[in-house]
């Protein structure tokens, strides 16, 4: 069976990437592109890599246009999806790449996004283990709404959710620096995105717990079993189009030492397709990722801070936004949760 996509905001960085991994899908057919300033003009004209959906054009982003395909995806600016979502028929299978469904908290959403609260959807992070041991994907399964989650957010929660959910790592002083790639920020034209600003440097953003992930990170870790958790989470914007390189520590608890530590990550993504713990002594660089929808991560314990160490790389624009949501939607389908999906990145 073929399933009818239609893919809203296609012509940013996001929806262009949506439309990469699903060209290749062997049960999805592309037949609709949005966009808002780019409507009438030619997607290959935008994408000129996309050259199998040359045949495509962007149209206005209606909820009109979206409906009568068996998927939309809403790769729009955060604050827009809700409405078009709310629109559209409730047999439609809707991924919100913004984070309009993403937190199940209005007051957290009131705090860090602000304007209409429109209610959490299934959470599309296969891999996320709850308390109980069982896994978000089960959540996953035969869902009509998934919200897809932030990227940096998913390098986090990776990083952390097994430490807490076996218990060796305190839930509390949770600290995490981010280098991330431009492209994350959107296919938007603002001075500190330019070239000539960020080539030969770096910078710091969102600084002192003001950055929109944070509570939807505190949510991740509170549902693999944390109570009161508390992150200090600071992003660095460095010169690489694409790309995420988490380092996440937390504090040891009494008792806990390497081997367990070890154990703790190994046994929670022996059994993942997408998520690899490096052998001891190694850690993962962005440029491994490239292109697929793998996240790969190194843990160390440091023995005099008494702090676990956890380092992930992905790409933000396949596991962390596009890969996740056609890996969220191969489950909504039934069908294999791999299908469609590069597990291998690209070098040089």
């Amino acid at each position: 069976m073929t399933y009818s996509v239609a893919v809203a905001g296609a012509s940013g960085y996001a929806g262009g990437e949506v439309l990469r991994l699903m060209a290749q899908h062997p049960e999805l057919e592309v037949r609709t592109v949005t966009a808002h300033s780019n409507a009438g003009q030619a997607l290959i004209d935008v994408h000129p890599h996309l050259t199998s959906l040359a045949h495509l054009t962007f149209v206005e982003t209606t909820a009109e246009r979206l409906a009568g395909h068996d998927v939309v995806v809403l790769a729009l600016p955060h604050g827009t999806s809700g409405a078009i979502a709310a629109a559209l028929p409730a047999e439609t299978i809707v991924l919100d790449c913004g984070a309009d469904h993403r937190l199940t908290s209005e007051s957290a959403w009131a705090r860090f996004y602000g304007g209409e609260y429109h209610g959490a959807w299934a959470y599309g992070l296969p891999e996320l283990i709850h308390a109980d041991g069982t896994r978000q994907r089960e959540k996953l399964v035969g869902a009509t709404r998934i919200a897809v989650p932030g990227c940096n957010v998913t390098a986090v929660t990776l990083g952390l959710a097994p430490g807490i959910r076996t218990g060796v790592i305190e839930a509390h002083d949770l600290t995490a620096v981010l280098a991330v790639g431009p492209s994350g920020a959107g296919r938007t034209l603002r001075a500190d995105l330019l070239a000539s600003e960020l080539l030969g440097s770096a910078s710091a953003y969102a600084v002192g717990g003001v950055h929109r992930h944070i509570p939807e990170i505190v949510q991740n870790l509170t549902v693999a079993g944390a109570a009161d958790s508390t992150i200090s989470f600071t992003p660095v914007l460095v010169p690489m189009s694409r790309g995420i390189l988490a380092t996440v520590t937390a504090r040891l608890t009494p008792g806990a030492d390497a081997a367990s530590v070890r154990d703790a990550w190994e046994s929670t993504y022996a059994s993942e397709a997408f998520v690899q713990v490096l052998p001891a002594g190694r850690f993962p660089a962005t440029s491994s990722t490239v292109g697929a929808n793998t996240a790969l991560m190194g843990v160390a314990v440091d023995d005099d801070a008494q702090r676990v160490v956890a380092v992930v790389a992905l790409d933000n624009l396949v596991k962390g936004t596009a890969g996740a949501a056609l890996q969220s939607l191969n489950l909504a389908l039934g069908l294999p949760e791999t299908l469609g999906l590069p597990v291998n990145g690209v070098a040089p």
